[in-house]
């Protein structure tokens, strides 16, 4: 399904609500592949919990084993996660060459953990106060501590690496398993780490890259580099059929840009096939989070508060991990990822920006805070259950509630569009099948809107999944 022809069906749909007043090449972090050897690619996501921001983990170690010759490292050095901020979407985490085997077992070794928590009152109360964060780490109280810093989980279908070619492994933590809370619902510190490790292939679903935010070194005819996570650099190359955000190109990146891509990496080369490339600063400086308050809730916003979970780059002094208020002067433009068309600001401007919302932020950082030139809404992923008898196929919606962050923030129940083109997956063929009388689990990945009339905010599904019970 190309994302165009998602968000053109978007476009009508939206339409015809707002008419009817309803609401609703190879990396360079890798050497040339040898007749003994091949590449594993590591693809992060997870399971959300109620409002927790963040989930911070340090990876100091993963290895595969084939139980008979010495463990094989596939993550270099020590990585910094935050499984939260990936809030059920796929994210590429590193790329290596292993040598080539058939691998059973995987071992993941964690350290300082840490968890960041909304603290919310209720959101309808005159005025409304802005939500707060929370941080528990080793040294507070309760104190954060891993019941096993050492993980081994076997996997269910080998992970066969051949020579020349690409395998991967979908690492999703569940953090819902993971951390543990009393019987009031109050976290104990306790994080037993509850991991879901499966061999994939590129051209699997879990394999998909949906975001991938990073800062362009340089750029090709055909192909630009990127610098990702801990300096590796990957190479991604663009055709006809790449959809570039805004009307842009190869020609508007430079050596300032950030961008979030999405798409597949090629089995044979190890690049990243780019499906949709964004950019979402020209200003060497971006800061991607959810929004947790606006101010003025209603009409134009002159601020808004982002919980920012992601910053480029990193050591800037923007407080990441934190909640900081976003001034608003008039001049930022506004886009919607995967929404190339001219109807954009009729959906996502500054009166139309509400808590729960996937945003990001970039301009010039000077002094501690930025002047925002560009504001990009971006989709996200919830966990959630179906609301029994909400289903209404002639309007194409049903009421979802979803179990994570932002499902602290909605308030309550959220209405769930589809378009002719939302996929179902899970056993799933239509909107049809989410009927009975008992709550269907389900993941559901697109945008939060707002709805213009009531002010609520609504969700346009790109992806909808039955889960396993």
């Amino acid at each position: 399904m190309k994302p165009m022809k998602w968000l053109n069906a978007l476009s009508v749909l939206a339409l015809v609500a707002l008419a009817s007043g309803c609401g609703g090449g190879s990396s360079s972090s890798t050497t040339t592949s040898t007749p003994q050897s091949g590449s594993v690619f590591v693809n992060g996501t997870d399971a959300p919990l109620p409002s927790v921001l963040s989930f911070q983990v340090d990876i100091t170690g993963m290895t595969v084993s084939d139980g008979t010759n010495p463990p094989v490292s596939v993550l270099n050095g020590t990585q910094t996660v935050d499984f939260a901020r990936l809030n059920g979407l796929h994210t590429l985490l590193d790329l290596n060459t292993i040598p080539m085997g058939t691998y059973t077992t995987v071992n993941v070794t964690l350290a300082n953990p840490q968890i960041g928590y909304l603290n919310v009152t209720n959101p309808q109360t005159t005025p409304p106060t802005r939500p707060t964060i929370t941080t528990l780490n080793g040294t507070t109280t309760p104190a954060v501590t891993l019941t096993q810093s050492s993980v081994t989980i076997p996997l269910s279908s080998p992970l066969t690496v051949n020579a020349g070619d690409i395998i991967g492994l979908s690492f999703d933590f569940d953090l819902r398993q993971s951390i543990q809370v009393d019987q009031n619902g109050q976290f104990t510190g306790v994080v037993n780490p509850t991991l879901d490790l499966k061999a994939i292939t590129p051209s699997d679903s879990d394999a998909y890259i949906d975001e991938f935010d990073v800062g362009v070194v340089s750029t090709g005819t055909s192909s630009f580099m990127i610098q990702g996570p801990h300096g590796h650099q990957f190479t991604v190359n663009v055709n006809d059929q790449t959809e570039w955000e805004n009307g842009e190109g190869l020609s508007n990146l430079t050596s300032t840009s950030i961008v979030e891509i999405s798409g597949t990496l090629d089995r044979t080369s190890g690049a990243i096939l780019a499906d949709t490339v964004a950019i979402l600063s020209q200003d060497s400086f971006f800061a991607g989070g959810l929004i947790t308050f606006v101010d003025p809730a209603t009409g134009t916003a002159n601020d808004f508060d982002l919980y920012a979970r992601n910053v480029l780059p990193s050591g800037t002094g923007f407080q990441s991990g934190q909640i900081s208020t976003i001034n608003l002067t008039g001049n930022e433009k506004y886009f919607v990822y995967w929404w190339h068309n001219k109807f954009t600001n009729l959906f996502f401007n500054s009166s139309l920006l509400v808590a729960g919302q996937h945003v990001s932020v970039g301009g010039p950082f000077s002094n501690g805070a930025v002047t925002v030139k560009r504001v990009v809404l971006r989709h996200e992923g919830h966990n959630g259950a179906w609301v029994v008898g909400s289903t209404n196929v002639g309007a194409s919606t049903f009421q979802f509630n979803s179990l994570g962050l932002a499902g602290v923030l909605f308030n309550g129940p959220v209405t769930v569009y589809c378009t002719p083109f939302t996929e179902f997956r899970g056993g799933l063929t239509g909107i049809g099948d989410l009927t009975g009388s008992a709550a269907i689990p389900l993941r559901v990945v697109g945008l939060v809107l707002k709805d213009p009339i009531s002010g609520q905010p609504v969700f346009v599904a790109r992806r909808v999944e039955k889960l396993a019970n």
